[in-house]
């Protein structure tokens, strides 16, 4: 960036050394015990945002118990769990795997599916939760489907551009060693993301949110949790890292999580401000 330069954060009308964050709620619509868990930490804890995985049995449920929060689209391909399936929207051929569901794994998004038919799936989901009465104010991708192979990448930038809505953007680390200038073609489009990404997936967001936040570096940083409440729903569908959701639930109602952001000085966002940015 030139000094001359004016940051993210100038642009959202704070100063240039201003430390702000988005924290995100990953996988809403997923399962009942996952909408009840969001729903308490967006209106009583520390969420500023949530991102919605439409195509799930429980995203309905979802945009109702949320409404007039902010709340994007969790955009998905892939449905992880076993013994809980879900399939795409539109029925595309090579988004389902041999059982008829969307694949386990971004691996087999990558090798089977056409962009043509991720395209319009994607598409989609956004217009389904636009439907259902949901304010996008942003996208995000499940799994990193959309975001870790340049084909499909580029679908999320188009989707992005054609909607007006900022995106989740992969870290510069990620992006350096992906190779495809995914944070250098965004900005060219005009799409807004945050500076810093905190991804803390696969561990436990508590410790690396009590970690980096009192060194945050001026701009817009985001981190993302996957809180659900702990219980039979979640043990029987999750069988490889129900603690970790249960705890980033806790972590996000926790008083001490709010007094830790507010006592370094962290002014809490949403993407909303960002999509106004974008919009305008």
């Amino acid at each position: 960036m030139s000094p001359t330069e004016i940051t993210l954060a100038e642009r959202l009308g704070y100063l240039p050394d201003a430390r702000l964050l988005i924290v995100n709620c990953d996988d809403l619509g997923s399962s009942h015990a996952a909408n009840l868990a969001i729903a308490r930490v967006l209106e009583r804890g520390v969420a500023t945002s949530a991102t919605l995985m439409v195509p799930c049995p429980w995203a309905r449920e979802a945009a109702t118990m949320c409404a007039g929060r902010d709340v994007g689209v969790h955009l998905t391909l892939t449905a992880e769990y076993p013994g809980y399936r879900w399939r795409s929207l539109t029925g595309g051929a090579s988004l389902h795997d041999a059982d008829g569901f969307l694949p386990a794994t971004a691996a087999e998004v990558f090798a089977h599916a056409l962009p043509a038919d991720a395209r319009a799936e994607l598409r989609a989901q956004i217009d389904q939760a636009l439907a259902w009465g949901v304010d996008v104010t942003h996208l995000d991708s499940h799994m990193g489907t959309a975001q870790f192979d340049a084909r499909f990448f580029e679908i999320y930038l188009d989707l992005a551009a054609e909607y007006r809505l900022p995106v989740r953007m992969i870290s510069a680390r990620a992006d350096a060693r992906l190779g495809f200038g995914a944070r250098r073609r965004a900005a060219e489009r005009g799409i807004l993301f945050p500076d810093h990404l905190l991804d803390s997936f696969p561990k436990p967001a508590r410790e690396v949110l009590f970690d980096r936040i009192p060194n945050l570096r001026p701009g817009v940083a985001e981190i993302f949790g996957h809180p659900v409440d702990d219980g039979a729903e979640l043990r029987g569908y999750d069988k490889e890292q129900p603690d970790l959701r249960a705890d980033d639930a806790a972590l996000l109602a926790d008083p001490v999580t709010k007094r830790r952001i507010g006592e370094a000085g962290v002014i809490p966002i949403s993407y909303r401000v960002l999509r106004e940015l974008q919009s305008a």
